[in-house]
């Protein structure tokens, strides 16, 4: 892995760091340089609360290089409480199976080992909602 996109990703990965368009308010995930909704330059930075539901998602029995170990697991389209979707593996299940709108909330895991010398990538990938104590 690249030590300079390592860094230049480390909010986006790590707290869900994207945008929100100055003109019309539409928060972006990823980041981008335009907003879709309205062509204007979207540059304010926005954390997303990492809490959202499942919106869809697949089971993966045949892992590609570097995720064999996971296999099997899903991945899901994750619908966040402030509109956007991403795309998250999901973890923590346990004996559950997930479900379509099942609540989920965002963790850091260890994603993969990258290369010869082992360096763990981690990022984010979301559980099922732990409700808060009171």
């Amino acid at each position: 892995m690249e030590l300079t996109r390592h860094w230049r990703l480390h909010n986006q990965r790590y707290s869900l760091v994207g945008e929100q368009c100055d003109r019309c308010g539409a928060r972006l995930f990823p980041p981008r340089d335009v907003c879709p909704e309205c062509a204007e330059p979207a540059q304010e930075l926005f954390t997303f609360s990492g809490r959202g539901q499942v919106y869809s998602y697949s089971t993966v029995y045949s892992a590609p290089e570097g995720y064999q170990e996971y296999a099997p697991y899903s991945v899901a389209l994750v619908q966040l409480e402030e509109g956007p979707m991403v795309t998250a593996q999901l973890t923590d299940l346990g004996d559950d199976k997930p479900e379509i709108g099942m609540p989920v909330e965002m963790v850091t895991r260890r994603l993969r080992a990258d290369g010869d010398q082992g360096v763990i990538v981690y990022g984010y990938k979301f559980r099922k909602h732990v409700k808060d104590i009171i």
